[in-house]
């Protein structure tokens, strides 16, 4: 069986979906720190690549908002009351051109479902 191939994010057919790095999980997730330093160097990767980001937040009334070291508090926010980005996410997501996607998170089994 032939190895999959992960191609490279294209600014035209390709986005960004980071998931719930808020602040409220700053003190319970392991390793948060650096998660939130590997996410923002993905997020600048896809800035200089000119791929579009977006940012969903869980319950910000309850979670807090998005980290800012994560340095997009520019980016469109989506909150959702759901673990699944898909309604957040789903108008990105119907766009023909979108081929793409790159997901980047917390408690993966829970935030990115």
């Amino acid at each position: 069986m032939a190895a999959a191939r992960l191609g490279r994010p294209l600014p035209g057919s390709s986005v960004l979906f980071l998931c719930d790095l808020q602040e409220r999980f700053r003190g319970s997730i392991v390793a948060f720190p650096q998660i939130v330093a590997v996410a923002a160097r993905l997020l600048q990767g896809c800035r200089i690549l000119g791929v579009p980001a977006l940012v969903t937040e869980q319950r910000p009334d309850v979670l807090g908002p998005t980290v800012p070291e994560l340095g997009a508090q520019d980016l469109p926010r989506l909150p959702k009351t759901a673990f699944s980005m898909l309604g957040a996410a789903t108008p990105l997501l119907g766009d023909p051109k979108i081929r793409s996607v790159l997901l980047c998170g917390i408690e993966a089994q829970a935030c990115v479902l």
